[in-house]
């Protein structure tokens, strides 16, 4: 475990002590167990791996007082990078690429890198609500594994189904009635976002975005709904050195979609911008 703000964070942590640290953020809804063999391909390139269960999710603590706004997840990540011996290169897909740009931006903690991952500043309404609605649909749970594994499936249906759904167990909890829950806290998915609070989201967004002046990569899922070809764009003109990849298979869930090329883009990307690695 890990502190946070005024909250603990469960991470794995691997890789040499003395690696270049990497930060993996993970997105709203999942869990550090989301990059599939992401962290492990980075440690044994040499990097001291730290994969973080954001608040609220999965291992680590809830919010006391329910609040899951930016801000929150901003004031863990400035904590943790606070205590890290080096800037840490930053991976954050979603919320946990959100999270990782503003702390940048804003100048909250420094950080060698950033990669973003299938998000940005301008996010497609339609396909964040489509998140949202997955996220909320099953506030009961489920009453077995294969359940919850058909809703996966109905929500990914570009993805082929597990034979066995054990796999979700990394993601669920089981309560006192027996059934499946998604391993976050209730509150997250019930904040509600004014109409006002997103625009100034977006306002946030666009200025940490110009502010950055390290190495920055945003890699795309090519099927994503939430970041678009002009969501790229906008990114491009407001981060004129930004790199991008687009992974023409994967939706945004990149890294699970197609974890191969996805650990490639990463691993060319910090090989290239002087990352040092101990092997």
């Amino acid at each position: 475990m890990l502190q946070g703000a005024g909250v603990r964070i469960a991470a794995d942590i691997g890789g040499p002590a003395d690696g270049a640290p990497v930060v993996l953020l993970h997105g709203g809804g999942q869990t550090r167990f989301s990059w599939g063999s992401a962290a492990a391909t980075l440690a044994g390139a040499g990097y001291r791996v730290l994969s973080l269960d954001l608040r609220g999710h999965g291992e680590s603590g809830w919010s006391p007082d329910g609040d899951y706004g930016l801000d929150r997840f901003i004031d863990d990540l400035a904590a943790i990078l606070g205590a890290l011996p080096a800037p840490a290169i930053l991976v954050g897909a979603s919320l946990g690429g959100l999270t990782a740009l503003v702390t940048i931006g804003e100048g909250r903690a420094a950080a060698a890198s950033l990669v973003l991952v299938d998000v940005a500043p301008r996010i497609e309404v339609e396909g964040a609500a489509r998140i949202g609605a997955f996220m909320r649909a099953s506030p009961d749970g489920f009453a077995s594994l294969e359940e919850a594994a058909d809703a996966v499936a109905a929500y990914q249906p570009h993805r082929p189904r597990p034979k066995d759904p054990s796999g979700l167990l990394k993601n669920l909890r089981v309560g006192e009635d027996g059934r499946y829950r998604w391993h976050w806290d209730p509150a997250f998915t019930g904040r509600e976002v004014s109409s006002s609070e997103f625009i100034r989201n977006g306002e946030r967004l666009r200025a940490a975005a110009r502010n950055l002046a390290v190495p920055t990569l945003l890699i795309r899922g090519g099927l994503s709904q939430v970041v678009s070809l002009e969501s790229v764009k906008e990114f491009q003109a407001l981060t004129p050195h930004a790199e991008i990849v687009n992974i023409a298979s994967a939706d945004h869930m990149v890294a699970g979609d197609r974890n191969d090329v996805f650990n490639d883009a990463v691993i060319d990307f910090l090989h290239r911008h002087g990352a040092q690695t101990k092997n």
